[in-house]
């Protein structure tokens, strides 16, 4: 049902029923209300313009806007809040929607036509994107129309109440007869008021991802953006807005995070006069996107978060509408068995009878899941290095000669520790790469990403199938339905180890992501059962696209563990832990070549969803083996709370040679510190850790000191951890509210 500048009846009506009045409009102007947020706009009467006016905290009216000088060249919508803006027609800021149009001009004028209401959130059509009932989401879609061009654009706000929280994509539709070129297109556009704001990002590289990078949003643009085709280790497409004061417990803070695995762009600019054009979405050069008559393009979409509870409020937001509302694996809330990964113990150099044995040995320490890593395929090209292979997935039968059914059986046999349970079998696939050296290549090369005769660059002797061609997307899904229908075979870790280099389009990118989330919605769609697993070299694509569809990722081939707890906490200000895979591998570490203890090493790793090992348990050292059992127990413990509970960085790494973090149960009853120690120090005295989310009425027992404190206690004075005189020291707590 679509109304004018009137409230849609049905909606309203509908919205009673529930309980609910998320959205409103009245005489064009838009209310989106949230627990702690309000997002306004409305109609400008005269020019049919989205104007922008409030995004923050609760705010019942619509607020006066500043007043701007119009002397001099700025004046018209060059001062004006704009939600939509498009180019020409005076606003000389970066546009969210820069199409050229069929007559070869890139000028548009979308003007407000009509809007509807809806409860619930309508699909994305091919694209991941959050989800939730009537009770839990209201959607208002507003139909631009540009009268110049016959072009539509649908704009689509979605409201989730509880998390503070509004999704926002857009939808183009050419009316005309003749192509059009989408050339910049920012799923998410807003324009704030003159605030004194610092912008939070990530960036990193391979093992060195997710670090916080803050710097201050000054005139002009402050930006970032991915061109690899990927999401990427160098910048995640996530950022945050905070006034200066801001803290982690306390202040304002702006999420935005694009739900999108492809290259992308993010800009905050602030123009003359003060205000700040916010902008997230597809990277422009790797855009291009040409839409057909009577064709549609579907922009991915944008998460936006707004927290008065500092950065903490904002992260507990996303984890909770991400767990709740955009991964719809079935293993999102459940525990997670214990893993141990063949990779780092065996690398490429094994047989199935080693395998078996090493599966043994996993079993014995109560691993209640065996993966096995890369190196299990390629005939005529056997993958015994990373030169060849790729592609290529029939089982090796040098090392299977009765391929992976009987080899996998024989794992299953295996009976975990202390259980009735069967040990359950995992596998390594790599599906969108190949080598030169395989049989894939030599009768396919043109399946590869390549552009005309340009070389085609090689990463890790490997290139990129081009999952754009509909014949490669078949390919690669009736690979891994065999792979999947020729064994018992209960987690899938999808690797993907290099960037996008040479691509025949700028369009390519795009249309590849969509072949990509056309494989592995089936897949999973298919086998629901299969715990999957999302990698790209560690943290390459720790995004939340690929969540929708895997509940985890690996976030770092990095293992160190101190270098781990920077990582996780960095990828922490967007994504759960829950959603985090983390290994505790052998000592001296493969990239650092650090000496940690396995307690250390454990007390990291236990903070993700995903907890396992990355070693040959016959090499442990008798104290390691020492301590497997007591931290099994503890993995068993901590993992209920990791998945279901609400997390808190309580110090971070880079500020403090004490970091923290907190896990608290959704009922408050239970909550779990792991604490650590980078450097004995002799002074200065190590500082109190100040927890938070208790019940500050309550009393707490914790496991620390014994003792028992109000809630209040806790977080306001916090305890004081008598820390051992040794380097890379840790501590799990354990606090329990009294009956």
């Amino acid at each position: 049902m679509k109304a004018g500048f009137g409230v849609s009846v049905l909606a309203a009506l509908a919205g009673l029923a529930l309980g609910q009045n998320a959205i409103t409009e009245n005489s064009g102007n838009f209310s989106l209300t949230a627990d702690g947020m309000s997002y306004l706009f409305h109609v400008d009467q005269e020019s049919g313009d989205l104007v922008s006016d409030h995004f923050g905290g609760p705010s019942n009216d619509f607020p006066i806007p500043a007043k701007i000088s119009s002397q001099g060249w700025h004046d018209g919508l060059a001062n004006v809040r704009r939600e939509f803006p498009d180019v020409g027609r005076s606003d000389v800021r970066l546009p969210a929607i820069h199409i050229q149009h069929a007559d070869g001009n890139t000028v548009s004028a979308f003007h407000y036509q009509s809007h509807q209401i809806l409860q619930g959130k309508p699909a994305l059509p091919g694209l991941p994107a959050t989800y939730g009932e009537d009770a839990d989401v209201s959607t208002v879609q507003v139909t631009l129309y540009d009268n110049y061009s016959d072009v539509t654009a649908v704009l689509s706000y979605s409201v989730f109440p509880k998390y503070n929280a509004v999704a926002r994509s857009f939808q183009i539709h050419n009316n005309g007869s003749n192509d059009i070129v989408i050339q910049r297109a920012y799923s998410f556009s807003t324009d704030l008021p003159n605030l004194d704001l610092d912008m939070i990002e990530l960036q990193g590289d391979w093992s060195a991802e997710m670090n916080r990078v803050k710097r201050k949003v000054q005139f002009g643009e402050t930006s970032f953006r991915s061109t690899e085709g990927y999401s990427s280790h160098l910048h995640n497409p996530f950022f945050a807005l905070i006034s200066p004061t801001t803290t982690e417990s306390t202040g304002e803070a702006w999420g935005f995070n694009l739900v999108y695995t492809g290259s992308f762009a993010a800009t905050a600019e602030r123009f003359s006069h003060g205000g700040i054009r916010v902008l997230l979405g597809l990277n422009p050069l790797h855009s291009s996107l040409h839409v057909a008559p009577g064709d549609t393009f579907t922009s991915p979409e944008v998460v936006a978060v707004y927290s008065s509870e500092g950065l903490g409020g904002m992260s507990r937001s996303f984890h909770s509408l991400y767990k709740n509302h955009l991964s719809r694996g079935k293993q999102t809330k459940q525990t997670r068995p214990i893993l141990l990964n063949s990779w780092e113990g065996s690398g490429f150099n094994y047989t199935e009878s080693s395998l078996v044995t090493l599966a043994g040995e996993a079993e014995a320490l109560g691993i209640e899941l065996f993966v096995n890593d890369d190196g299990w395929f390629g005939v005529e090209y056997p993958r015994n290095n990373d030169t060849m292979g790729l592609g290529d997935w029939t089982p090796n039968p040098a090392k299977f000669p009765d391929g992976l059914g009987p080899y996998v059986a024989d794992v299953n046999n295996y009976t975990v520790l202390n259980s009735t349970s069967k040990l359950q079998f995992g596998l390594w696939v790599e599906p969108e790469m190949v080598n030169p050296n395989s049989t894939l290549y030599h009768e396919h090369p043109d399946w590869v990403l390549h552009a005309g005769q340009h070389v085609r660059s090689l990463t890790r002797n490997q290139l990129v199938l081009n999952l754009a061609l509909p014949e490669v997307q078949d390919f690669v899904l009736n690979t891994v339905h065999g792979i999947l229908d020729s064994a018992n075979i209960q987690y899938i870790k999808w690797d993907n180890n290099r960037a996008i280099h040479e691509m025949p389009s700028p369009a390519t990118d795009h249309a590849y992501i969509l072949g990509l989330y056309r494989i592995i919605d089936n897949l999973t769609t298919s086998y629901p059962d299969v715990l999957w697993e999302g990698c790209a070299s560690g943290g390459g694509r720790f995004d939340a696209g690929l969540l929708h569809y895997w509940p985890q990722s690996w976030t770092s081939d990095d293992t160190d563990a101190s270098n781990r707890l920077t990582i996780q906490l960095g990828t922490s200000l967007a994504y759960p832990p829950s959603a985090m895979g983390c290994h505790v591998s052998a000592i001296p570490n493969g990239l650092t070549q650090r000496n940690i203890s396995i307690t250390y090493r454990a007390h990291v790793a236990l903070m993700c969803g995903s907890f396992g090992f990355e070693l040959s348990p016959s090499e442990l050292s008798p104290e390691e083996s020492a301590a497997i059992p007591s931290i099994m127990d503890e993995a068993h413990k901590v993992n209920p709370i990791v998945i279901g509970g609400d997390f808190y960085r309580l110090a971070l790494p880079e500020e403090t040679n004490w970091p923290a973090v907190q896990f608290v149960s959704n009922d408050t009853n239970t909550a779990v510190l792991f604490a650590f120690q980078q450097k004995m120090m002799i002074k200065p005295a190590a500082p109190p850790v100040r927890l938070q989310g208790l019940d500050p009425t309550a009393r707490y027992w914790n496991s620390g000191d014994n003792g028992t404190y109000s809630g209040a206690t806790y977080m306001n004075a916090g305890i004081n951890l008598q820390w051992p005189q040794a380097d890379y020291s840790s501590m799990l707590v354990w606090v329990y509210k009294q009956s």
